[in-house]
């Protein structure tokens, strides 16, 4: 009989491969769309004890939120409802998010714990899954990855909720790209964004304004300028 166990791990692993194939190839990955120098991806050890089950409570009515991004700007999407489960004693909840037309039945819970800006990106990691009929999902960490903004200030990306921040430390799925550029917090990256495009501005000279002055020049040689002429009334 075969391992469901040992095929889940070989699942992932052939997942990330195949993902480290594509930001190293694809004309459609960060790296090579904005030319950074890439490296494989960095995971947590794949853990069996972040795979659990989870239910989705859904609210009566979605509500059209505003997520933060890391530009200081606002992305719209929809909270279904919140995502329960427990792990390590205790039970969490997750809240999960539909981004509109375009993704069919796709959602994705933004989230944050306390690896976040140590081990992990700073600002949050991501989950993605289909909806179901009765709600019921098999949750699993190990699938969680980093937004692009992660790799490059070109992409724009919401930030989790101050409600997705989870009190225990998550060491499943990908970790900080870069021990370099990792932002602490949302507030952090939002802050180095700004300091970068003030630094991009204060590079190039001020504009020329024209001036009704005569130059030094031309006041050394005597020239003058012309004075307005009045209308008569």
């Amino acid at each position: 009989m075969p391992n469901v166990e040992s095929e889940w791990r070989k699942a992932i692993e052939e997942e990330r491969a195949l993902k480290d194939e594509f930001m190293a190839r694809h004309s459609e990955s960060p790296f090579v769309a904005e030319r950074v120098p890439f490296h494989p991806l960095n995971y947590f050890p794949i853990d069996a004890q972040y795979r659990l089950p989870a239910r989705l409570e859904r609210r009566a009515t979605p509500e059209e939120v505003y997520l933060r991004t890391n530009r200081d700007g606002s992305a719209v999407m929809r909270y279904l409802g919140d995502l329960v489960f427990s792990l390590k004693g205790r039970r969490h909840r997750l809240r999960v998010y539909h981004a509109g037309e375009g993704v069919g039945t796709n959602v994705f819970v933004p989230f944050r714990d306390l690896t976040s800006g140590k081990e992990s990106y700073g600002p949050g990691r991501y989950l993605v899954f289909t909806l179901t009929e009765d709600d019921r999902y098999d949750l699993d960490f190990n699938a969680a990855f980093n937004p692009y903004c992660a790799y490059t200030d070109a992409y724009e990306c919401g930030f989790p909720p101050a409600e997705n921040d989870l009190a225990i430390a998550i060491r499943a799925g990908e970790r900080a790209w870069s021990a370099d550029a990792n932002p602490g917090s949302p507030s952090g990256a939002i802050l180095e964004m700004t300091r970068k495009q003030l630094a991009a501005r204060g590079s190039k000279p001020p504009p020329t304004r024209p001036t009704s002055r005569s130059s030094p020049r031309s006041r050394a040689r005597g020239a003058r300028t012309p004075a307005k002429r009045r209308t008569r009334v």
